[in-house]
């Protein structure tokens, strides 16, 4: 196993015991590859869910450039219930977690496809 595999393995656990969701290993697997190499960065790796600016980033760079959807206030609406969700005293969000549940919410698994 490589270390993007003990990250997927990380992943599946916080969406299990912090998200109360069965994680689709194959997808979360496809959001972590389109992560990059971010994912080994500490600061990148994780989403600053009490930063405005870092949700901004979230909803231009991912759901509007990667997923493809209009902007609007139910983008931020859904960031901020992924947050709520994964838990808002969580210090480590982890950027593909919120990613894949984003994914999930607008049911654009597809583009993963």
């Amino acid at each position: 196993m490589g270390k993007r595999d003990d990250w997927i393995a990380k992943y599946a656990e916080d969406l299990k015991g912090k998200c109360n969701m069965t994680p689709d290993m194959d997808l979360l697997t496809k959001v972590t590859i389109g992560c990059g190499p971010s994912i080994y960065n500490a600061d990148a790796s994780t989403v600053a869910g009490s930063q405005t600016a870092e949700l901004e980033t979230v909803k231009n760079n991912f759901l509007i450039k990667k997923l493809g959807l209009a902007d609007g206030p139910e983008l931020m609406e859904a960031i901020n219930s992924v947050i709520e969700v994964y838990g808002k005293s969580e210090r480590n969000k982890y950027r593909a977690v919120v990613y894949y549940m984003l994914t999930k919410h607008f049911g654009k698994e597809a583009i993963y496809g």
